[in-house]
């Protein structure tokens, strides 16, 4: 009976132990999750203590199956905070959107698996105290990671979560989201290791404290060094154009011309501010204008250029044909004989010519826009489908440099369409080609009012410093914004109203370290992971030649 009794209370010890482990566990996800946006400053600074709660929970586990399922419960609750808006989730939402979002806020987190199996295969080589230290190495490795393949989604880079915290982010410049996800991440550690140690070690608790203090301030000190330090840049007045269109129904073709004249109205009242370039949003009019069928249409757009005497950079979907030596992606025309690409593009319409600049988006967002690993797998494409039929858009070439000629001067922008925004290294590639500001076309009311459309805006904050260009957002139903070089916001407009407004953007030619340098870290830290990797494999390799 006695044992019973002990038995029972063991059981309860256990049931409270892994009841307490769930807490830290999901406390760690709500931490991340809060520490985003849309939540407000200084709900940010809570990215500092993430990885507590987890770590104590982690710290003395051996097994790969055991620190992989305690960290899975954590990374599913920071998706599911921060990505839950993926599916839309509204009445008019696309089934298969839904599906996809769901299935999203699964797989995320098991990608995120990669982080804790690379920890525990460090811990095999070098013991648990110098792995923890590890650990930001491996992180970043898994940022880097999640910009590669067909299915890239970067949105919860670490970088991320201190968009609104501006003295902090100013050294992106030198170190780019990467590497503030890597001074995140030590802070983190460190504050764990001075909580581990504080009954023992006080003194090294302290010393932990203050030096995770000393590179906070460290930091803040030139972030607001380089802030007080700017000089006054020449500008340029750039009209927007926010027409708040419903998505869903946009591509039901019909009364194209009145939607055209809707543009142009809109684009009146910017003109009339003195705009010299007006920006609409991604795929402003739902179908390919290029083509024939629409010669009208983009006739009138030529003769309201030319009558206006302005540039006008527009979303538009491209289609381009090839009757000989068509690209490798190119898909046969089942009419006629020839091949045909299409894209979800930026069109440049200049007052001078009929030469229209093109851009085509090299970053497609997986399922949404492209089906992953289509090329290799076709008959992919006809299974995932979306009912307003985009998601099986090419995939850009070349990061086009616009040109415009301005009151004899030339001025050098970047069109980026949505998603491609939350890029690092790919958004810096235009700066590196001499962009002196940043354009964003994008349409996020897909999303609704969701925190969707918030973050996409504030992580062009760090696209913005990073590369020390201005940052002009045109959003089909919002958030279109201004943000300057230092990551400030100058202006922006709320979630789904119709508008159109000038602002003043600043003309940056010099481009930052970052902009030079964006691959550094995540490269470093890529080969440090694959060593570690190779070095498992070879002890692996040792103990089998051992055993024979």
């Amino acid at each position: 009976m006695l044992n019973i009794f002990r038995k029972s209370e063991s059981d309860l010890n256990s049931d409270n132990k892994k009841s307490s482990e769930r807490f830290l566990l999901i406390l760690s996800g709500i931490l991340f999750g809060i520490s985003f946006p849309p939540f407000p400053f200084p709900s940010t600074l809570l990215i500092f203590f993430f990885l507590v709660p987890y770590l104590f929970t982690i710290k003395n586990r051996t097994s790969l199956a055991e620190i992989n399922k305690l960290s899975y419960l954590t990374f599913l609750t920071l998706s599911v905070i921060t990505l839950y808006w993926v599916g839309s989730w509204q009445s008019k939402a696309d089934p298969f959107l839904m599906i996809g979002g769901g299935v999203l806020l699964f797989f995320y987190p098991a990608v995120l698996l990669i982080i804790s199996t690379l920890f525990y295969l460090t811990k095999k080589i070098f013991g648990n105290k110098i792995s923890l230290w590890l650990l930001p190495i491996h992180w970043i490795t898994v940022e880097y990671l999640l910009t590669l393949t067909d299915l890239k989604f970067p949105w919860l880079t670490l970088g991320h979560a201190l968009a609104k915290f501006t003295a902090f982010i100013q050294v992106a410049d030198l170190i780019g989201s990467y590497g503030l996800s890597l001074i995140i991440l030590y802070i983190n550690v460190m504050l764990f290791k001075a909580a581990e140690n504080f009954s023992q070690s006080f003194s090294k608790s302290i010393r932990l404290v203050l030096v995770s203090i000393l590179i906070f301030c460290v930091i803040i000190f030139y972030g607001f060094i380089k802030i007080n330090n700017s000089t006054q840049q020449k500008t340029i007045k750039v009209g927007i154009v926010q027409p708040n269109l419903d998505p869903w129904e946009k591509w039901q073709t019909g009364g194209l011309t009145d939607l055209l004249n809707d543009y142009f109205e809109l684009s009146d009242t910017c003109i009339k501010q003195g705009a010299k370039i007006v920006i609409w949003p991604e795929t402003a009019l739902p179908v390919y204008l290029l083509s024939a069928e629409y010669d009208y249409l983009k006739d009138s757009i030529y003769s309201y250029v030319r009558n206006n005497n302005i540039h006008l950079l527009t979303g538009m979907p491209d289609f381009r044909t090839y009757f000989e030596n068509p690209p490798t992606d190119a898909k046969k025309s089942q009419n006629s004989d020839y091949y045909f690409t299409t894209y979800n593009s930026i069109l440049l319409f200049n007052p001078i010519s009929k030469e229209i600049q093109k851009y085509g988006k090299m970053h497609l967002v997986p399922l949404g826009e492209k089906v992953p690993f289509v090329e290799s797998l076709p008959f992919l494409g006809d299974f995932f489908k979306w009912n307003v039929g985009i998601s099986s858009w090419n995939t850009g070439r070349d990061t086009t440099i616009f040109n415009l000629v301005i009151d004899n001067d030339t001025i050098k922008l970047a069109g980026l369409v949505c998603f491609e925004s939350v890029f690092p290294s790919f958004v810096s590639e235009f700066a590196k080609r001499g962009a002196e500001f940043l354009v964003v076309v994008t349409n996020d009311s897909w999303y609704g009012n969701s925190s969707g459309p918030y973050q996409h805006k504030e992580f062009a904050a760090l696209r913005a410093v990073e590369n020390r260009k201005a940052v002009v957002r045109c959003a089909n139903g919002g958030i279109s914004c201004l943000i300057d070089q230092f990551g400030r916001t100058i202006y922006e407009t709320q979630m789904f109203t119709k508008e159109s407004f000038v602002v003043d953007v600043p003309i940056v030619k010099q481009s930052s370290f970052y902009s030079e340098n964006p691959d550094i870290i995540p490269i470093l830290a890529s080969a440090f992971s694959i060593w570690i990797i190779g070095l498992n494999i070879l002890s692996k390799v040792k103990k089998s030649f051992n055993k024979n």
